[in-house]
């Protein structure tokens, strides 16, 4: 009986950025760059001959399009975060870092660490309006913060900065009210009740907890 032959895909490393798109497909060896947009990324894997195995360093939001996209396409999805990435940079030693040396990094990552990692499967909704919210408080929060501590010598305007900072301090419980309304949406507000009943734990931490569990499988 003939052994079943594995068929390996093309790997394809991705460094990401606002604005840009830096692409290594180590197959072909071809290095290329595009602009993170969505036409731009259409236009892109149109182009592929096939589907391929894709690394993306998951950045802040600016690789989402790029990853929903891909993985549309019928590409395989692996996401590698910024920690695991420079212990590996370190661990091979490459001391450079470039976006070109990034994605080609990102693609030898992928086919020498292949067997250990789990292909990225996209959260759900409610996981990306919940953590789109998290990262809108937290701005502001850091805002605010640091607006108190610069203006805090400044008494010719106190009583108008008192009112700016009464007017974030709102924008945050609304910002808060949202999270807890789509919580309750999605029928969660009892998990977020048994979560803040652990001491420690209180409104944020607990929707943080629920959140991460809306994220996707975990292994």
């Amino acid at each position: 009986m003939a052994m079943p032959v594995s068929v390996v895909k093309p790997i394809v490393g991705v460094d990401v950025a606002k604005d840009e798109l830096v692409i290594y497909q180590a197959e072909l060896d071809l290095l290329e760059s595009i602009p993170n947009d969505k036409a731009a990324i259409k236009k892109w894997l149109k182009a592929l001959p096939a589907q391929v195995d894709l690394a993306i360093e998951s950045t802040n939001t600016y690789h989402l399009a790029f990853a929903d996209m891909a993985h549309e396409a019928g590409c395989t999805i692996y996401m590698v975060g910024g920690y695991e990435l420079s212990h590996y940079r370190k661990g091979v030693k490459v001391r450079a870092k470039t976006d070109a040396l990034d994605a080609k990094l990102l693609a030898r990552y992928l086919k020498n660490e292949y067997e250990e990692l789990h292909p990225w499967i996209p959260p759900s909704p409610l996981y990306r309006r919940l953590l789109s919210l998290f990262r809108r408080r937290a701005a502001l929060v850091q805002a605010r913060v640091g607006l108190v501590q610069s203006w805090a010598n400044e008494p010719l305007l106190k009583s108008a900065f008192a009112e700016q900072v009464a007017s974030m301090q709102r924008l945050e419980t609304l910002v808060e009210k949202m999270i807890s309304d789509q919580l309750k949406e999605a029928g969660l507000l009892a998990d977020l009740k048994r979560c803040t009943k652990v001491e420690g734990i209180g409104f944020l931490t607990g929707a943080r907890l629920i959140a991460t569990f809306q994220r996707g499988d975990f292994r």
